[in-house]
């Protein structure tokens, strides 16, 4: 048997109330200066970004939103990174690696002399600091890192070991949370690797790291600035100085047409078609998947925890119409692993629409007409899809096979309770990655996270148990590959859940803006941006 960890993720859904808090404070800052700066080359020395703020800090070992991974992958630099948008395989950082077969013994070796911006050189000591301060926190991103011991080889080697396999731990290691930090200067700050540490006010106002910026100014209500790190190791970035503001996103769309921001970040699917021909557009689907949970505990339903009706609900939703109300960017989800992740299904994989199906095996399952409850939150909009329209979409599609259903939409911060404890009887959600590797998904599992949230106990599905133990061991990229693809037809035939949509993230640049790509995990990389 495979011990998989059961820990509760720091999940899409739990972040959502920040999230949307954030929004609704952001600074509407249409028709101000963009505060561009030409330079003698004729480029420009200012990047102005505009991004719907879920900020809480800089400090690294603290962060885990995503306006922050932006920001600390401007500030520090990994162990390992990814290329571009391609989430699905790492690539060496500041270290190169050397993984066990067994997945429980990464070996991470410095690649080179690497400088912090202060001049100061990195060594082990520095990854060492900075990673068990991470662990030590207990802060957001401490789960990252649960159950690694992380120790000093010599001084350009670091050994990261864990009592269970964890081939996810590569992918992890690139997040900008477990960014490098100079030891010497944030010990001297009040840095320490447990919960005594008190520097986190330090690294708001001065960044202690490797990367391509440094930190100028930060606000969290309005707005950040950098400049460029004149000891960065690397090419130096596009841009000397960068300015990132808060701001909705129908303000966004103004800005950017309007020539006072230079990229735009949380423009919905309809809005990024609206812009005019001034403005670059690039759409790509998230790494959000929006799903349908059917609860198969009998005691909350009856009906949705009979396989037929499950069956049945899968082939009635009209996928294509959901794609299609969706907007720019927007992709049908294949499966619970996200397209662009290791372990995804093609597009070959993902679950159709039969009415006549649908009917076949609702007559069989013995529903006769019951009006059956979906429950979502009200005041989710995911990149800038609304959840009750789509739960309104189902509604219409479900009636049309036959099935009755009453929309129960609730505030998030109400529903969140129902959804944690499995007392929902259909309920509309989404996912978004803690980290980019399929492990992460294994919590659609019986008797894992959201198992449970769906009231799919242990034991429940004894075959799609053995693929996700077997998936969780690790092996080489195409065995994982394939045995994540071989759990996940296994969910889509017999799992009680439905993948719906990766709603499509649109960003839009002035077209003076080159090197703009959407990362699944810090949006985009600010120091790859360009003038033209």
């Amino acid at each position: 048997m495979v011990v998989r960890s059961t820990r509760t993720p720091r999940s899409a859904p739990t972040r959502v109330v920040i999230a949307a808090a954030a929004v609704s404070l952001a600074l509407l800052v249409a028709g101000c200066s963009s505060g561009r700066v030409d330079t003698a080359d004729g480029s420009s020395a200012t990047l102005t970004i505009n991004k719907a703020f879920d900020l809480k800090t800089a400090d690294p070992g603290r962060m885990y939103e995503p306006t922050g991974q932006m920001v600390d992958k401007a500030l520090y630099e990994t162990l390992l990174t990814f290329e571009g948008g391609d989430v699905s395989q790492v690539v060496d950082g500041l270290a190169s690696l050397e993984q066990s077969d067994d997945a429980k013994t990464f070996t991470l070796t410095l690649n080179g002399e690497h400088t912090f911006s202060d001049g100061t050189a990195m060594t082990a000591d520095d990854v060492v600091f900075s990673l068990q301060r991470v662990i030590g926190l207990k802060g957001n991103p401490s789960f990252l890192l649960d159950g690694v011991t992380v120790t000093k080889k010599d001084d350009t080697t670091v050994v990261l070991t864990t009592e269970n396999p964890t081939p996810a731990l590569p992918a992890i290691l690139a997040n900008p949370a477990l960014g490098i930090l100079n030891s010497k200067v944030v010990k001297e700050n009040g840095g320490t690797t447990d919960e005594t540490d008190t520097a986190e006010t330090f690294l708001n106002t001065t960044s202690a790291g490797s990367g391509p910026y440094v930190l100028d100014t930060l606000d969290l209500a309005s707005q950040v600035v950098l400049t460029a790190n004149e000891n960065y190791d690397g090419d130096a970035p596009g841009y000397s100085r960068v300015v990132i503001q808060n701001v909705e996103g129908a303000t966004q769309k103004i800005n950017v047409e309007g020539g006072s921001a230079d990229v735009a970040l949380d423009l919905s699917g309809t809005q990024a078609e609206a812009l005019g021909d001034s403005v670059a557009v690039t759409s790509d689907p998230s790494a959000n998947v929006i799903f349908l949970l059917l609860n198969q505990n009998p005691s909350v339903s009856a009906i949705t925890s009979n396989p037929d009706f499950v069956k049945a609900v899968k082939e009635a939703v009209d996928y294509d119409d959901l794609v299609s109300i969706a907007g720019n960017g927007t992709a049908q989800a294949s499966g619970v692993i996200p397209s662009m992740l290791l372990g995804a299904l093609p597009e070959s994989g993902a679950l159709t629409q039969d009415l006549d199906a649908a009917k076949a095996d609702l007559a069989k399952s013995g529903y006769a007409g019951e009006s059956v409850t979906l429950n979502f939150p009200s005041d989710i909009s995911l990149n800038g899809i609304d959840f009750p329209t789509i739960a309104q979409r189902i509604q219409s599609q479900l009636k049309d096979a036959g099935i009755t259903v009453e929309l129960a939409p609730a505030p998030v911060a109400t529903e969140l309770d129902a959804y944690r404890n499995g007392t929902e009887t259909m309920g509309l959600w989404y996912w978004g990655p803690d980290y980019p590797d399929p492990s992460d998904y294994l919590v659609f599992t019986p008797g894992d996270v959201v198992g449970l949230r769906s009231g799919w106990t242990d034991g429940a599905a004894p075959a799609i148990s053995a693929l996700a133990d077997a998936a969780a061991t690790g092996g080489s990229d195409d065995e994982r590959q394939s045995r994540f693809e071989e759990l996940q037809t296994a969910l889509n035939a017999d799992g009680p859940f439905i993948p719906l949509l990766q709603p499509g993230n649109n960003i839009a640049a002035a077209k003076d803006v080159s090197g703009v790509v959407y990362n699944a995990v810090w949006t985009i990389d600010i120091a790859a941006l360009t003038a033209q």
